[in-house]
């Protein structure tokens, strides 16, 4: 009976112990799961507001490639009148290519279906660049491989390639909003 009696008076104090114990560490625990929650949340808004500003300087970075590679801004920028249609067109070819690696990072931070536009127009302005310059003869000069350029572009029914994938860009930057 003795023995019975100190398990109960043990039992009496250590009991409300192991209770306010328990209570006390759910309490706890629940208390910094939540706040860990909360750091968490804060911190994916955060990623999220830098990783959407690096997205928008990325498709503001393409524009300005895609404005860069039209026909009205390479010719005035690339032409040199000591040029003749030969090196002039080597010259066009190779500024649109710098201007796509200068661009390659972009990649990261736009859709698959912009970046593929991008490297369709880079490619179909580069083709038609080789087109209209092998229907120039290679002792014209410079400003008659730019003339034949730009009427090709005038007397096209289509619009610039670069028109149509600035549309595509403005309309996935359209989708963040």
């Amino acid at each position: 009976m003795q023995y019975l009696q100190t398990i109960l008076e043990i039992l009496k104090y250590t009991l409300p112990a192991i209770i306010v114990f328990l209570t006390a560490y759910f309490i706890i625990r629940s208390f910094l799961k939540s706040e860990s929650d909360k750091a968490l949340a804060k911190a994916r808004f955060t990623n999220r507001k830098d990783i959407l500003t690096l997205r928008l300087q990325a498709y503001e970075r393409l524009s300005v490639f895609m404005e860069r590679i039209s026909p009205n801004n390479l010719i005035p920028r690339v032409i040199q009148p000591e040029l003749n249609a030969k090196g002039f067109h080597y010259a066009l070819i190779s500024n649109i290519r710098a201007e796509y690696e200068h661009n390659l990072s972009q990649q990261i931070y736009v859709s698959a279906n912009v970046w593929n536009v991008v490297t369709i127009v880079k490619d179909e302005m580069i083709k038609q660049i080789n087109l209209i310059g092998s229907s120039v003869p290679p002792t014209a000069s410079a400003r008659d491989l730019s003339k034949a350029i730009l009427d090709f572009y005038l007397e096209s029914e289509e619009s610039i390639p670069t028109q149509n994938a600035l549309l595509a860009i403005k309309g996935e930057v359209q989708k963040l909003y």
